[in-house]
Order: C-alpha cells, then structure tokens, then sequence
C-alpha cells in the first residue's frame, strides 16, 4: 500500500515541532548551515518554516469564517430569495411591457402567449384522451361510479358435520344425430335439443 502524504494540518504540525527542537538543540541561532546547496543561519531557517505554520494558520481562520458565513447566507437565502422575487414582481407590475425600463433592471419584457389555432386545440385534446385511454386512467366521477360486483353463498356448518360438497353444474345434454337425410355424401348434422 503507497504512502499517503500528511495533511496539511499535520504537516504544519511537524514543522512546529521541528521549530520547537532547533530552538532547543540549536542554541546558538546565528550558526550558519547549508540547507539545499545554500548557506543559511538557524535563526533564518526557522523563520522561513515559521512561514510555513503562519500560512497553514491563516488559511485555517479563513476557512473557519467562511463556514459561518456560508451558514449564515445558507440561513438568510429562502427569505432573500422570496424578497428578490416579490420585488421583480414589483418591477414587472409597475412597468408592465415598458422594455426600455426593464432593460434597466436587467429584466427582459414577457413573451406575448401566442394563441392556438383551432387545429392545435383539437390536436391537443385528441392526445390527452389518447393518453388517459392508454393509461386507463380516471377521473375523481369516474372513479366514485366504480364499485366491487360480489355475490357469494353464505353456508354455515355445525362443528362436527363434514361440510356439504358445492353442487357442479349439470353438463349440457348431447343433440341427438338426425339419421333420416338422403346418403348423397352430406355429413348428417344434429337438431338442437328441445327444451
């Protein structure tokens, strides 16, 4: 598994200690180093990641004021929301169609509704029953007309009795042949019962 590098609050952290151990074990801060091929003093290099610490700070209390006031602009927003529209509202009553004065407020004038043409509204009317047909959908009237059909036989039976078999419908009675056509190669058809 690759090695994740440090946050950036850690790594300040590291270099705050790193500070903290050259002021200890560095005494004598006008020593002078070589730090990447350049001559440098203690006191210098822990100045520069001073820097460092100073800027991760900064950032840190930016970004804590930035929290609250995204709260509290998240918490101002639906009430300015409705009052910039409520004032639009205004804007668009009081000037009506003037498109001069609504370009002023950045505002463009309402599109004229063009009416349908008769064609159009027949087409229009066509489509939703299509689609209510397709659907099966109802309306509230409909609906309400619309009841369960059950009929059912109630049969009580006594605790001990075996329970009394449904009746099954009796077989309609076969027609009986009529044999008395000529034999001139037509198959003989039946009379239907008489009832």
């Amino acid at each position: 598994m690759p090695r994740q590098k440090p946050g950036k609050n850690s790594k300040a952290a590291k270099v705050s200690q790193l500070i903290s151990g050259a002021k200890k074990h560095f005494p004598n801060g006008s020593q002078t180093v070589s730090l990447e091929g350049v001559s440098t003093t203690i006191d210098a290099a822990t100045q520069e990641l001073q820097t460092y610490v100073d800027n991760r700070s900064a950032v840190v209390a930016a970004q804590a004021t930035a929290k609250v006031k995204l709260a509290t602009e998240r918490a101002a927003l639906p009430a300015l929301d409705a009052f910039i529209s409520a004032f639009i509202a205004l804007v668009r009553l009081t000037f009506g169609t003037q498109a001069d004065i609504l370009v002023d407020f950045g505002l463009a004038p309402r599109k004229a509704r063009t009416p349908q043409t008769a064609e159009a509204k027949a087409v229009a009317v066509a489509k939703r029953e299509a689609t209510r047909a397709a659907r099966g959908t109802k309306g509230p009237k409909a609906k309400s007309e619309i009841h369960g059909n059950v009929t059912a036989k109630l049969v009580v039976t006594p605790a001990g009795e075996p329970a009394p078999t449904p009746e099954a419908p009796a077989a309609p009675a076969a027609a009986p042949v009529d044999t008395s056509a000529p034999s001139d190669g037509v198959k003989p058809q039946a009379t239907p019962a008489k009832q």
